[in-house]
C-alpha cells in the first residue's frame, strides 16, 4: 500500500508540474498580449496627439475665417446701406419726374399753342447743341 501512496504522490506531482507549465505559457501568451496592447495603445497616443495638434490649428484657422467673414460683413453693411440710400434717391427721382411729366402733360393739355411752340423751340436748341458738340 505504500507503493499506491507514492504513485498517488507520483501523480499529484506530475500533475502539479503540468500545471506549472500551462500556467508559464500562458503567463508568457499574456505577456505577449499586453506588450502587443502596449504597442498598440503608444502608436495610438501618437497618433492622438497629432490628430490633437491638427484639430487645435484647424480650430484657429477656423477661428480667424470666422473673425474675417464677420470684418467682411460689417464691411459690406456699409455697402447694403448705401445702395439703399441710392435706391431711395433713384425712387424720389423718378417721383420728381412724373410729377414733371403730368405737369407739363396739363399744361400742353390747356395750352396746346404754347406746348407746340416749345416743343420746336426744344429741337431748335437741340439741334444747335448738337452742332456745336461736334
Amino acid at each position: 500500500m505504500e507503493i499506491m501512496l507514492y504513485i498517488a504522490a507520483l501523480i499529484v506531482a506530475v500533475a502539479f508540474a503540468v500545471l506549472v507549465v500551462y500556467a508559464i505559457m500562458t503567463l508568457k501568451a499574456t505577456k505577449q498580449t499586453m506588450d502587443n496592447v502596449k504597442d498598440s495603445l503608444d502608436g495610438l497616443n501618437t497618433q492622438m496627439k497629432g490628430i490633437t495638434d491638427e484639430t487645435t490649428q484647424l480650430l484657429t484657422k477656423t477661428n480667424r475665417l470666422a473673425d474675417d467673414v464677420q470684418q467682411k460683413s460689417s464691411k459690406l453693411n456699409g455697402v447694403f446701406d448705401g445702395a439703399k440710400g441710392l435706391g431711395e434717391t433713384v425712387r424720389d427721382f423718378n417721383n420728381s419726374l412724373r410729377q414733371l411729366s403730368g405737369s407739363i402733360s396739363r399744361t400742353a393739355n390747356q395750352n396746346p399753342e404754347k406746348a407746340t411752340q416749345a416743343v420746336k423751340w426744344a429741337s431748335t436748341l437741340m439741334e444747335v447743341w448738337k452742332k456745336k458738340s461736334k
